[in-house]
């Protein structure tokens, strides 16, 4: 029935087939869309759309948390420990638990309107809800976003490896100062080698196996962080952390603004939910909400012992960029191998998850620039990710530093992504079809202008600081 313009309804309704959209159809609003009416196959992309599947085949649960997790869990993590030595142990915690209730409510509110109306992508959603200007909106914002974080992914394997300006890299330490370890080398080797190959994958579910690699190193990276701070917590050398924000400064104040949109960037993956969604085995619903909310739980774990850990360790001196902290003695027994363990540990982790964020890059890049429906043809497919894979590289050799710039885009791409379109889409809908309960409305309402707010609290707050560090 994927192709048949009607719509299957349980035996029990007393309403007939009825040609045409789902909002022609007069069921009752007390249902929820867990329920059973959503147990058939309900695609999101049709059956002639080159990237479709059926839904037998694709990626299990497993596979789909894996690859949602991956699309989560990225550098934005390296950011926490920073952002809880601002906000303060307490609120720092707290933070990092409605952030992910918040993003798993907008992913359900997705979910839900994506498959009411069966869209293919992130933007055709916004199309169907908001119309052509904000799809545009939102791809572009997608395209930035995306790109951006594959900037910060080859900058961050750079210093790593090859070291910056106040941190010795990996293969410094391993091979001594030698000409091959030269930064702009080091990520092309990396792109070439690693990257490119797995950016060239078709479908998304093709990165399940490396996805799991890619969680299971991040794991990895929580385990060791949480038990240096542990023994050294065991041992007395671990001074009193803050447990609320310092407001004695203009710059500590500051630094409050720009962390929010820091915390909204760590959860932002909204654009790869129809992807995994779409080539999810025996697609319904309720599996995709089982998918998210495992999601949430293991990002909320995962996020909240690497800011306590990473704060407990390092203390006021943890920098933007935690991974950085450990290239110096951690003042425990095997602490050189734990540093090597750690950072090399988490290289691995982005070399994993870039092809995923790549992924949904590539689709919104296609989808923007090509009005025509060949989406499936290979070599437009190996053609643009050649391209966006230059254009990365280049902008991860041109720009020194761009956290300021990921602030940015916390505040208003991630913020944008995560919040700002799901409530509007979900408000918009509702009052065509009908479908959200009071609660949930007013849930919307309460996300739409909270991101609003936290948005121009960010920027303010980025434009302030560039204007002090310029003094």
């Amino acid at each position: 029935m994927k192709n048949s313009a009607y719509s299957a309804l349980p035996i029990s309704s007393s309403v007939e087939l009825q040609s045409g959209s789902l909002n022609q159809l007069q069921q009752p609003p007390k249902k929820d869309l867990l329920e059973e009416e959503f147990a058939d196959d309900l695609p999101l992309i049709g059956a002639g759309d080159g990237f479709a599947v059926t839904a037998a085949a694709g990626s299990g649960i497993p596979g789909a948390v894996f690859n949602l997790t991956t699309s989560v869990i990225g550098a934005g993590i390296m950011a926490l420990p920073a952002a809880m030595k601002v906000l303060g142990l307490l609120p720092g915690f707290l933070s990092i638990v409605f952030m992910g209730v918040l993003s798993e409510i907008s992913i359900e509110l997705l979910i839900r309107f994506a498959v009411l109306r069966k869209s293919p992508s992130y933007g055709g959603i916004v199309l169907s809800a908001l119309g052509r200007p904000f799809k545009i909106v939102s791809e572009i914002c997608i395209i930035v976003n995306n790109a951006g974080v594959l900037v910060v992914y080859l900058i961050i394997i750079g210093d790593v490896m090859s070291g910056s300006a106040k941190h010795v890299g990996v293969l410094d330490q391993l091979f001594g100062n030698v000409d091959w370890d030269q930064r702009k080398l080091v990520i092309l080797v990396v792109l070439l080698v690693f990257l490119a190959p797995l950016c060239a994958l078709e479908k998304i579910d093709s990165l399940s196996l490396t996805s799991g690699a890619s969680v299971a190193l991040a794991v990895v990276f929580v385990i060791v962080s949480c038990i240096i701070a542990l023994v050294k917590l065991v041992e007395g050398r671990i001074t009193t952390p803050r447990m609320w924000p310092d407001f004695r400064s203009k710059a500590a104040i500051l630094d409050l603004l720009v962390v929010v949109p820091i915390m909204t960037n760590a959860y932002v993956c909204h654009f790869n939910i129809q992807p995994i969604y779409n080539e999810l085995k025996g697609r319904t619903p309720k599996k995709m909400y089982m998918v998210s909310r495992i999601t949430t739980i293991l990002c909320v774990v995962v996020y909240a012992s690497t800011a306590i850990s990473g704060y407990l360790l390092f203390g006021d001196d943890t920098e933007p960029d935690v991974l950085t902290n450990f290239d110096e003695d951690l003042g425990i027994q095997f602490s050189s191998i734990l540093n090597y363990v750690v950072r090399i540990g988490y290289v691995l982790h982005l070399i994993l998850v870039f092809p995923v964020i790549h992924f949904s890059l590539r689709q919104t890049v296609d989808s923007l620039v090509f009005t025509t429906s060949s989406a499936g043809s290979r070599k437009r497919m190996f053609a643009l990710t050649a391209v966006l894979l230059i254009v990365i590289y280049l902008g991860s050799t041109m720009i020194p530093s761009i956290w300021v710039a990921f602030k940015f885009t916390g505040a208003t791409t991630g913020m944008s992504l995560g919040f700002i379109f799901p409530a509007l889409i979900a408000l918009r809908l509702d009052k065509q079809e009908k479908n959200l309960k009071l609660r949930e409305k007013y849930i919307s309402w309460l996300m739409l202008v909270l991101a609003v707010i936290a948005g121009i609290l960010g920027l303010v707050g980025n434009i302030y600081s560039l204007q002090n560090s310029s003094d």
